[in-house]
């Protein structure tokens, strides 16, 4: 594509609609999808890699919760029941603003309870319990046909209630199947992402449609020496059947999509045509997967792309952070390669020299008014694209589980809040006790200075009034947290096993608490401090 120089637009304008950063509506309905996107749901990443395609063993399933869903967050002890008691199942607790708040919560039936439950840590999608069993999560959406509201579950209370009782991945897939089946999945298709220590497993479930309200679902492990990605798309293609290393079904699923006229009984099972409605990939998938195995040739033009890769190399946690930051900058995909002006500059001689740069103040996070506006003055300038990385993220998290590793410490759900290309990335432990008062309390109904992600996001939004002056605050920060707590991990992790293997278990679980809240207030601290640098650059106009 031939590249446009804007001159027309003023820098003044074109910092005033930077501002406008939409944050997408959080209900799961039509209205979620990007009218200026592909007219797919564009909500949620996750990013899964076996234990032999991590640097160090781990497991790793993650996610970015994208849209206006709930930023608080808080650790759900472990509990104990008496005989006869029942686990009460709700509906709208993704959009409350703390955790007592039941504004548009509905109650909607109960289930018999265990006689004891796993602590978890308890976000908009319930993601990490005590026993280092870990959950990430993209909205699918596929046929609306499928959908049966008769049903008594939402996908936020099964990844809870399977934290609550799991303990391995597989576990997780066989109770979540199971109680989808047996009292009825109501939600849109989704696809969660399981991992324990030892295996990741990619579960997706839709609706069984008209009458009794039941579910549709498959689960596929991903291998071991593999990398997996789901991004609101269904993935899961060829189904065996008869290989339940690698798969799980729900129960007469050929007979039943056969009855609702999906498949003839003939052709290849693929699960994504029983549940979509259209190609299994996008942008991000193909991202992924061609980055990280090139030889294998894959392009956007292909039918299919595979469900995982082995990658030419393997990758560290901070690789797969890397991942969650892309906006595709510097490849063909870039929204910004086209945003260049003139500029005028003197070298060591003197002489002036004039050039075409990359116009400072353009990001790839442009609202679709700053496109429209481009595309207005000169058609087919930015080519829009779903980043990985988005403004309107609530929160992400990456999540490692180690055997290796008690308990303890064993699990680290790598979190952060706001744009996943400009915050800090949080540690927080499968034996977290609990965490800092802030963390509690939502950002997305209104502004509010007790909330832990406005301490990011007021510096995250000014940073791209000018993006080339504010990444070079942002970014470096970014690193030097990363970087000061996988340096202080090992000194960490050494002390929870001494303790451990003492049998001090409750100080183990208090030293890793100590450890995120500490570490939570330094980070808020830092972007409080760039907040107000940001302020002085830029306050005597942008």
């Amino acid at each position: 594509m031939k590249k446009t120089t804007l001159k027309s637009i003023t820098t003044a304008a074109f910092t005033a609609l930077l501002l406008i950063l939409p944050l997408k509506a959080g209900s799961q309905d039509t209205w979620e999808i990007d009218p200026d996107g592909p007219g797919y749901a564009e909500n949620c990443t996750s990013i899964m890699v076996g234990r032999l395609a991590s640097t160090d063993g781990s497991v790793m399933t993650s996610h970015t919760c994208d849209g206006r869903y709930r930023t608080w967050l808080e650790v759900v002890p472990a509990m104990r029941f008496e005989r006869d008691t029942v686990h009460h199942v709700y509906w709208g607790t993704l959009f409350t603003e703390e955790a007592w708040d039941m504004t548009n919560v509905t109650h909607k039936g109960t289930i018999p309870e265990v006689k004891s439950t796993y602590a978890f840590l308890s976000t908009a999608y319930p993601c990490l319990n005590e026993k280092q069993l870990a959950i990430g999560e993209t909205t699918i959406y596929g046929r609306r046909e499928l959908m049966n509201a008769d049903g008594l579950f939402l996908i936020e209370e099964l990844e809870k209630i399977a934290l609550q009782r799991c303990t391995t991945a597989r576990q997780a897939v066989a109770l979540i199947g199971s109680l989808a089946e047996q009292y009825g999945y109501a939600d849109m298709a989704e696809c969660i992402t399981i991992a324990d220590p030892r295996e990741v497993w990619q579960f997706e479930i839709a609706g069984s449609g008209p009458g009794k309200p039941s579910a549709l679902w498959v689960a596929q492990r991903i291998p071991d020496d593999h990398v997996g990605i789901a991004a609101n798309i269904p993935r899961i293609s060829d189904v065996r059947f008869n290989d339940s290393d690698y798969f799980m079904t729900s129960a007469d699923l050929r007979e039943k999509a056969k009855k609702l006229g999906y498949w003839d009984g003939k052709e290849p099972f693929k699960f994504y045509k029983i549940i979509g409605t259209g190609k299994p990939y996008a942008i991000r998938e193909f991202f992924v997967l061609s980055t990280l195995a090139p030889e294998l040739g894959l392009t956007m033009e292909m039918e299919e792309l595979p469900l995982s890769v082995k990658p030419d190399k393997k990758l560290s946690v901070s690789d797969v952070m890397a991942l969650f930051r892309q906006t595709y900058e510097g490849t063909p995909y870039d929204m910004t390669k086209n945003l260049l002006v003139s500029v005028t500059r003197r070298d060591e001689s003197g002489n002036e020299v004039h050039d075409t740069v990359k116009t400072p103040i353009a990001s790839n996070w442009m609202s679709t008014d700053m496109r429209n506006l481009i595309n207005g003055l000169k058609p087919g300038t930015v080519e829009r694209q779903r980043t990985i990385a988005i403004a309107g993220c609530s929160y992400s998290h990456v999540i490692q589980c180690r055997e290796w590793l008690p308990d303890e410490v064993g699990a680290v759900a790598w979190f952060s809040f706001d744009n996943p290309a400009q915050s800090p990335r949080i540690p927080i432990f499968s034996g977290t006790m609990e965490l800092p008062a802030s963390f509690g309390i939502c950002g997305q109904h209104r502004y509010r200075e007790d909330a832990a992600i406005w301490s990011f996001r007021e510096a995250n939004r000014l940073s791209t009034v000018n993006w080339e002056r504010g990444r070079a605050l942002i970014e470096p920060a970014v690193e030097q947290l990363e970087q000061k707590a996988l340096a202080e991990m090992p000194a960490l992790e050494e002390r929870v096993k001494t303790l451990v293997t003492q049998g001090r278990n409750e100080e183990a679980r208090k030293a890793v608490t100590e450890y995120s809240d500490s570490f939570a207030h330094a980070a808020m601290s830092r972007w409080q401090e760039m907040k107000r640098t940001l302020w002085q650059m830029f306050g005597r106009g942008f």
